[in-house]
């Protein structure tokens, strides 16, 4: 959990902080700008493209925005893992490899490449199994078939006597999921557990006889929207 105070200056939104995976991504950009606005002294037709160049490089450090979230008081809540928009909310087993043979309520959240892209663990609890399927589509990540189709990682949870899982789907754009925990890791409520570059889709399928508080559309925020409530 965040225990520092809220920023609301001017520079924080701005020059917000960076998720380290970022920084390669936006030096690149930063250098490929840095070389057009060199050459533009001798190539004049590169002159309308400097600025385009430095804006397209902060563009790439803001993809990578990791601020600081505030998860509600309520220890029974389960928090969104990603940012973004309720996309599909169904009844299904957990995904293949973890299933339980028990129907859950899936929660769907679908990030665009505006949202931030850092995801939060819903709960505290241990990652008991982690599975990457790295051979996969790239189908839009809104699509019900992304789930079983794309590129994606799934997590098996446990938080008390509660069991849910989590996938993170790389999608039409998103081609590189980064997972950042280990099997048996222990994880605080609303911690970084990875990220996945440039678009994607979370689900989360809730624990056993939980049913989701949210509606297709709304909007989540990671680590302080909730989506349910552990029994």
């Amino acid at each position: 959990m965040e225990e520092s105070r809220p920023d609301f200056s001017t520079k924080s939104y701005l020059l917000p902080h960076i998720n380290p995976e970022g920084v390669k991504f936006g030096m690149i950009a930063l250098f490929v700008a840095a070389v057009v606005s060199i050459l533009a002294h001798t190539v004049c037709a590169l002159t309308y493209l400097v600025i385009p160049a430095f804006l397209l490089a902060y563009g790439v450090f803001l993809f990578f925005r990791d601020p600081d979230r505030y998860p509600p008081d309520d220890e029974k809540a389960i928090l969104s893992p990603a940012d973004g928009r309720v996309c599909l909310i169904e009844e299904c087993e957990f995904p293949d490899g973890l299933a339980d043979g028990k129907k859950h309520w899936r929660v769907s959240v679908f990030m665009s490449i505006m949202n931030v892209h850092v995801n939060r663990m819903p709960t505290a609890g241990e990652v008991v199994k982690k599975e990457y399927i790295a051979a996969g589509k790239f189908f839009n990540a809104s699509l019900d078939k992304a789930s079983k189709e794309n590129e994606r990682c799934n997590y098996l949870v446990k938080a008390g006597d509660a069991e849910y899982a989590i996938t993170q789907i790389a999608g039409l754009v998103a081609r590189r999921i980064v997972p950042q925990v280990a099997d048996g890791q222990k994880m605080a409520r609303a911690q970084r557990f990875g990220l996945i570059r440039f678009g994607s889709r979370l689900d989360v399928y809730l624990p056993e006889g939980v049913a989701p508080e949210v509606k297709i559309g709304q909007t989540m925020v990671a680590g302080e929207s909730v989506i349910g409530h552990l029994s």
